[in-house]
């Protein structure tokens, strides 16, 4: 998982360094790598269940969407992927 994380925070620096400065501003108040990183580690402490299994599904779609250089997709993703670590 960590190399996955790596792998996808080095893609996103590479995207931020050439994407226009407004996809840049929209990225960096919902998709970015620290707040995928948070996500990731609150969904690695939750206990087993559906909002667990819910919130990999979402952190992993946002994972493809930053890829894919798919801010608003991304955000949609971390932010369902939040809510779901809420309901522990």
């Amino acid at each position: 998982m960590m190399t996955k994380l790596l792998r996808v925070m080095a893609i996103a620096a590479v995207a931020f360094a050439v994407a226009p400065a407004q996809a840049a501003k929209h990225a960096a108040g919902g998709c970015s790598s620290a707040n995928l990183e948070k996500t990731e580690t609150a969904i690695e402490n939750m206990s087993d269940g559906d909002s667990k299994i819910t919130a990999q599904k979402e952190i992993a779609s946002a994972q493809d969407a930053l890829l894919n250089g798919k801010m608003g997709a991304c955000g949609a993703h971390l932010n369902k992927a939040m809510h779901a670590t809420m309901g522990k």
